[in-house]
């Protein structure tokens, strides 16, 4: 069993280093002159990072290696895991299945399987073979009794206790059929939202951008759709997301919007378009890359029974002062550490499974 307390030391010290790496690489201060070695193989990491993935920009890759830095603090660490005993555990051996939509998307369910002091069996997303192992070596460089807590494996998952699976609604199936048999956390599609109620500030919408177009809007907690009250002047909205027109310059991004506006058109669909940006009102939630559905709603009460029958849909909801839990515009891709993945706590899965 490893020590809780070095593991978690060790956690704080990744953050340490990746708060100073973002700072040195937006310093544009000449990397050779630190004498950190591991400096330039991270920022060799993020430059070259588009190559196998063509949605990992470097601008996204620091964004997550950033908000990491700034989640991985003493004073974050002992906060999260003051609810938890983790001499509860019984050390096992935890299957993880990593999505990789979004850059480091399944850092937490690593981070989780190591601090209750578990093994991790770990197959990563072949849209994200390299920035967690680089996190991975890292740690083990500076603690290295943290050596064998991790596998990495591109073959059939065997020899494991529990699992952490994290797909498609179309995966989830076939994932709840083959580990069955285990205890098991199956995660499925899911979108998030943000409500508008029309006395939004510029800068409420600005931020709610951010929301919207980081990561090209792939992750679960990326802004799929806004409900709007009936009679909303949407051209506040326009204005506001003009900001983040640079991102019809990334090709993959532009052959997205390129593709679903024609589809739109061609199906006679009514759209609403900025040039980077296509609304379209849909009553679901998971709108394509480059689009964003919006509905609108008379009723704040209707809209919030609504939202709680679809709460298995809805990864966050972005509101200001409309319901609990909510999220404050441009925060969706900051989230703490108990901020769990479908609302369900890993730690404490962890902890009870034997």
């Amino acid at each position: 069993m490893s020590d809780h307390n070095l593991t978690i030391k060790a956690f704080v010290k990744l953050g340490d280093f990746l708060r100073s790496f973002c700072e040195y690489i937006e310093s544009g201060k000449n990397l050779e002159a630190t004498e950190n070695k591991w400096f330039p193989i991270f920022k060799n990491e993020v430059e070259m990072a588009h190559h196998y993935n063509g949605w990992f920009t470097k601008d996204n890759c620091l964004h997550a290696f950033k908000t990491w830095g700034n989640t991985l603090t003493q004073q974050n660490m002992e906060r999260w895991l003051s609810a938890y005993d983790l001499n509860k555990n019984k050390n096992k051996t935890v299957a993880l299945i990593l999505a990789g939509n979004i850059p480091l998307v399944g850092f937490h369910d690593l981070l989780s399987v190591l601090v209750t002091g578990n093994n991790a069996l770990v197959k990563l997303s072949s849209s994200d073979q390299k920035l967690i192992p680089l996190l991975i070596d890292y740690l083990i460089d500076i603690e290295p009794s943290l050596k064998g807590y991790v596998t990495f494996t591109k073959e059939r998952l065997t020899n494991f206790d529990a699992v952490i699976a994290t797909g498609s609604n179309n995966t989830s199936r076939y994932f709840e059929y083959y580990f069955s048999k285990k205890p098991n956390v199956i995660r499925k599609n899911r979108n998030s939202v943000a409500i508008l109620q029309g006395y939004e500030s510029t800068d409420d919408l600005i931020a709610l951008g951010e929301d919207i177009f980081r990561y090209f809007g792939l992750g679960c907690r990326s802004v799929s759709k806004i409900f709007i009250p009936r009679n909303y002047e949407i051209d506040q909205f326009f204005k506001a997301m003009f900001k983040y027109n640079d991102i019809i310059n990334h090709h993959k991004y532009a052959n997205n919007y390129d593709y679903n506006k024609a589809v739109y058109l061609m199906s006679e669909f009514k759209i609403l378009d900025n040039g980077f940006l296509i609304l379209k009102e849909d009553t679901s939630y998971s709108s394509p890359i480059a689009s964003l559905f919006f509905e609108y709603y008379d009723d704040p009460n209707e809209l919030k029974t609504r939202l709680r029958k679809d709460e298995e849909q809805i990864q966050c909801i972005v509101a200001s002062n409309f319901t609990a839990n909510e999220v404050a515009f441009g925060e969706t891709q900051i989230p703490s550490l108990n901020d769990y993945a479908d609302g369900l706590d890993t730690v404490e899965f962890l902890l009870r499974t034997s």
